[in-house]
């Protein structure tokens, strides 16, 4: 009869193979436990020589025991250099990490331009904080260009400013936000290569070869 793995015991830890976890498995059975202990210092040997690679590593040895223990189910009675790990702390799922939800108004332009715009609210007013102003909505029409290539209109973006300031920061009539160009560059056209003409050939009557010029002797 065929032994499958579905019909076998699930691999505990699959990097150290089924003959090894089948070797734990006998040793649980050892009656005594001097034996038991010598067998799980000849498989801890036999563990370590399959992870050379990472012999050096920090707690190598006590990871290893770890393993040891975890593969048996936490049922192997010997006497360990190391502390048994608790089979709960092991099964233990990590605390979930929340998320933070920022409650980002508009996600193109970012949590970070809200708190620009934030600090800007908080200057006093001057030629330094309309300066600051003018910057920031030229940010958002750079951002706004960088998510939608497409033309905006600064009619947009203005209102833009003025939602996420909540009304607190206003532009002079008279500005204009960057223009588009310089923000999407146009696509570069391909010159076509150009090809000269070559010259025309003289021929003879026939049809064939450059015809020679005459050459006069001398006198």
């Amino acid at each position: 009869m065929i032994d499958y793995n579905t019909t076998r015991n699930k691999l505990v830890i699959s990097e150290y193979g089924r003959n090894i976890q089948k070797m734990i498995e006998y040793i649980v059975t050892i009656e005594d436990r001097e034996k038991r202990t010598i067998a799980s210092n000849v498989i801890i040997n036999v563990m370590a020589q399959m992870n050379a690679q990472v012999k050096d590593t920090v707690d190598f040895e006590q990871k290893l025991w770890d393993h040891l223990h975890i593969i048996s189910n936490f049922s192997l009675d010997v006497d360990s250099p190391y502390p048994v790990p608790s089979k709960q702390e092991i099964e233990a799922r990590p605390e979930r990490v929340p998320y933070q939800d920022n409650n980002i108004k508009y996600k193109h332009y970012g949590k970070n331009t809200e708190n620009i715009i934030e600090k800007a609210i908080e200057l006093e007013d001057g030629p330094e904080k309309e300066a600051f102003i003018q910057t920031i909505a030229n940010h958002l029409k750079k951002s706004y260009l960088n998510w939608n290539r497409d033309s905006v209109n600064d009619e947009l973006i203005i209102q833009h400013l003025e939602v996420l300031s909540g009304g607190k920061l206003k532009l002079p009539d008279n500005f204009r936000l960057i223009s588009t160009g310089d923000v999407v560059p146009r696509p570069v056209s391909k010159k076509k290569k150009f090809v000269g003409r070559r010259p025309a050939k003289e021929s003879y009557s026939n049809g064939g070869g450059f015809k020679p010029k005459h050459r006069t002797n001398p006198t």
